[in-house]
């Protein structure tokens, strides 16, 4: 059974999707201003270890991610660039679209920007002024937090900190300022705005994924996640605004994870601590390894993202590629062993109890490390056969599909110039002609390809990018 810590009640929930073997999941998207940096890619790929792991399941998973392309930092941006908010907005939308895809994430069925959600955020407020939830001040429309009975219970603060009828206009603010919010900004100058039903503007953050979640999803929908600075304000208007309006219940289960720090510290551009994945990329950081990190701590945990832990995450990757190669390699007799067969299944289940276990990854990676020591000491003892080994293949390769940091999982193919000289050296080396042999294997080398002598005969590895 699936378990999830849902925020909205404090506590482990089993997992009970509104659809048999179907999930709605929604995720909080980014908003393109700036490269994402890797304190976001810690949020996108819980997520998207999550989504994989329902999947795994056997769930069919409607995903929605929003492209948050107008609020207070993509207006400030363009203003500063002096160019228009949709130029400035492509930029990091399409530079967004080749990060997750570097780290090996799964896109989304739908990404509405909220620039193509204008009349969907207008029927909301429309109905919103209409039953008395929201009321207009000074060309703006507002969300009276006072006509919510529930308001609060998501971020669980003191109601009698809120303070109804003290407005406030920006998207972004502090837990003490629970105030009523803008649902709908007044046309200012410098802005881009729309012209409307309920006058000329321009939304408020959080009726954005209102909109655009119930537009996809439906009013009531499985998973909302993100990470934990946005469970207020942005979370908890969501729910205000949406529930006020459908006089349903928003989303069953709310899942967010924690923050990540570098070095023990908060990231940021003025301590030199602050990287986007271009730059670790810029600095030869294997994606792989990167992702491997990210996802290694449990979300619901702080993550300390140092340099020293990226080369353990290497070393540990390093692990489980040499030992698939060693399975696709090395030449196993004919047979099977049963014991394969128990480690196998045994590690299948643990693997698979960690995730049920409110995505345990400690767990599971525990699982997967644990196989490949107890096959790698039967290896060595000659008692893995062909049957075993390809069991083992499909083992790593099933953990993979969850995880996806398995490098080297589908086979390259090498160039055949390559593969002609990977034979001429062989010949070089059988004619004992080791001079030529060695020239050959430095010649590789060069072009990213390194040979190693095995009693099994010669294996090639690619070192750095596809030749």
């Amino acid at each position: 059974m699936i378990r999830f810590f849902n925020t909205l009640s404090g506590k482990l929930e089993p997992f009970k999707p509104i659809v048999e073997g179907k999930v709605k999941l929604y995720t909080c998207g980014p908003t393109v201003y700036d490269f994402a940096h890797i304190g976001n890619f810690r949020a996108y790929i819980f997520e998207d270890l999550l989504k994989r792991f329902l999947i795994f399941r056997g769930y069919k998973v409607t995903h929605v991610m929003n492209i948050t392309d107008v609020d207070d930092k993509t207006i400030k941006g363009a203003n500063a660039e002096k160019v228009k908010l949709q130029e400035f907005t492509k930029k990091y939308t399409d530079a967004f679209f080749e990060d997750i895809q570097k780290l090996y994430i799964l896109k989304a069925d739908y990404y509405p920007r909220a620039t193509d959600h204008i009349p969907d955020m207008i029927k909301i407020i429309k109905g919103l002024l209409e039953k008395g939830y929201a009321y207009k001040k000074d060309g703006s429309v507002y969300f009276n937090i006072s006509k919510f009975q529930n308001y609060g219970r998501l971020s669980k603060i003191d109601l009698k900190e809120l303070r109804p009828g003290k407005r406030i206009e920006s998207d972004e603010y502090e837990k003490e300022s629970a105030n009523d919010f803008a649902l709908w900004k007044d046309k200012k100058e410098g802005e881009p705005f729309w012209e409307t039903e309920v006058g000329p503007g321009r939304p408020g953050w959080h009726i954005e994924c209102s909109a655009m979640s119930s537009k996809y999803l439906g009013q009531t929908f499985d998973i909302h996640c993100g990470g934990v600075d946005n469970i207020f304000p942005h979370h908890e208007n969501e729910i205000a605004q949406s529930e006020a309006f459908s006089g349903r219940r928003f989303v069953n289960y709310w899942l967010h994870c924690r923050h990540l720090i570098v070095d023990g510290e908060k990231m940021s551009k003025s301590k030199g601590n602050f990287y986007t994945l271009r730059d670790l990329l810029a600095k030869d950081v294997d994606p792989y390894a990167l992702r491997f990190l990210l996802l290694s701590t449990h979300y619901r945990k702080m993550l300390n993202f140092t340099f020293e832990a990226l080369e353990q995450a290497s070393s540990s990757l390093k692990r489980v590629s040499d030992f698939l190669y060693e399975l696709k390699n090395r030449q196993f007799e004919e047979g099977e062993n049963k014991d394969i067969s128990r480690l196998v299944e045994g590690a299948n289940k643990e693997f698979i109890a960690g995730l049920d276990d409110d995505l345990n990854i400690s767990v599971t990676i525990r699982a997967l490390f644990e196989m490949i020591r107890k096959a790698n000491i039967l290896i060595s003892r000659g008692k893995v056969y062909r049957k075993d080994a390809e069991k083992l293949i499909a083992s790593l390769h099933s953990f993979d599909d969850v995880l996806a940091v398995i490098p080297g999982k589908e086979e390259v193919a090498l160039p055949s110039k390559l593969k002609k000289k990977i034979e001429e050296r062989e010949k070089a080396r059988a004619d004992k002609n080791y001079d030529l042999a060695d020239q050959i294997r430095r010649e590789l080398l060069k072009q990213g390809i390194l040979l190693e002598d095995t009693k099994d005969g010669v294996r090639w590895k690619i070192l750095k990018g596809k030749p």
